[in-house]
């Protein structure tokens, strides 16, 4: 699982109203640790809960983060009644997305929900039209809009430096990276056991596509100005996981690979690509391009890691011109930007309405490596 960017923010602490903004932790697992890293930078939140059904979990909630044993629950109904946060922050496996959100809505709280959204469209549409009806913020983790990298490179396309962009490819690839079972001492460490639910098809609701593509299924769809998309041609492989799950006398029934073709309404293109296990020459290898009329744009990783360097491709009087961004200043993690929204009513910088396109996006793609043909997406 991707990790979530997270900056310390200097200047004073902004106030919610006098008091604390008090967040609850639902699945305390590796990502968590995360997002409770990046808390933690923010002097008006205060962790009031934990959540999961595993003690030991619920253990380091208690001696890491200070959370009290009578704020340590294996129900989030039960919490949600007895605590009554302000806000959760829902880091289940993807089938325990929905639910808690939608009953952290229901009982009065804004919610922040790791990626993907859901497990398909429908329940990101439960959790959209229940957070709208009750007048909640619901924010989702795509961190990779997050970056400074990938924030400054909106800043540009909005400036027009692209001009018309046609042109997409988004990829996320692994030598061998399937979470639990890594081979040849790399891992991305997600800190997932043996038997992974990230593997198993009924948790997850896919492999790589719905956990590593996802965000760069977001980052591409943002970068391009949300363009609606009509169509997907895609396919899906298993050609490692399965083999490596039965040395370990493990079940695997997701993809190791995945690539699609999208289509959009107004003409672009674009091309996706994710993959726990591949023959590729780097452990783990993360791109965007970006081409437009007047412009072509290029971010990639840096040592197989999770910092970005950004290139930018333009003709002047005839002539081709090669830049390269300096050193981006530092922004706000998904956390600030999701606290200062619910604390001034404002829109948070990821809506759950392009959460719910991301996941017909995924589903269409699912259904098109099925049947071997295009699928159509709905409107």
């Amino acid at each position: 699982m991707a990790e979530s960017v997270s900056v310390k923010m200097d200047g004073p602490a902004k106030k919610f109203k006098g008091k604390k903004f008090r967040v609850a932790i639902i699945g305390c697992g590796g990502i968590a640790q995360t997002h409770l890293t990046a808390y933690k930078e923010i002097p008006e939140v205060e962790i009031v809960a934990g959540v999961d059904i595993n003690p030991e979990r619920l253990k380091v909630m208690e001696e890491k983060w200070g959370v009290p044993k009578k704020a340590l629950f294996k129900d989030w109904k039960e919490m949600l009644k007895k605590i009554k946060p302000d806000a959760v922050d829902v880091c289940t496996p993807n089938g325990v997305h929905c639910a808690p959100v939608v009953d952290a809505c229901l009982a009065g709280c804004h919610a922040m929900v790791e990626k993907p959204m859901a497990m398909n469209p429908a329940e990101a549409e439960e959790m959209l039209e229940t957070a709208k009806k009750l007048n909640r913020q619901l924010g989702i983790d795509f961190s990779y809009r997050f970056t400074p990298q990938s924030r400054a490179m909106k800043d540009m396309i909005g400036e027009g430096v692209l001009g018309d962009i046609y042109y997409a490819r988004s990829v996320w690839f692994r030598r061998r990276g399937i979470p639990g079972m890594a081979a040849n001492s790399f891992n991305t460490g997600s800190g997932a056991p043996m038997g992974s639910w990230f593997y198993d098809k009924k948790q997850s609701g896919g492999g790589p596509l719905i956990d590593l593509g996802v965000h760069r299924l977001d980052l591409a769809l943002w970068l391009m100005g949300d363009p609606t998309p009509t169509w997907v041609m895609a396919s899906t492989y298993d050609k490692f996981g399965p083999k490596l799950a039965k040395e370990r006398g493990l079940s695997y029934t997701v993809e190791d690979l995945a690539c699609a073709m999208i289509k959009f309404s107004n003409g672009a293109t674009l091309e996706l690509d994710a993959s726990w296990a591949s023959n590729i020459k780097e452990n783990e290898l993360q791109t965007i391009r970006l081409l437009g009329d007047k412009g072509g744009m290029y971010q990639y990783n840096l040592n197989e890691g999770y910092t970005y360097d950004v290139e930018y491709y333009y003709d002047i009087a005839g002539r081709h011109f090669d830049g390269k961004m300096h050193a981006a200043k530092p922004m706000p993690s998904a956390f600030h930007l999701f606290v200062d929204a619910v604390r001034d009513d404002k829109p948070f910088l990821v809506q759950p309405e392009e959460g719910v396109t991301v996941m017909k996006i995924l589903d269409a793609i699912y259904a098109s490596a099925a049947s071997g043909k295009p699928v159509e997406i709905a409107g």
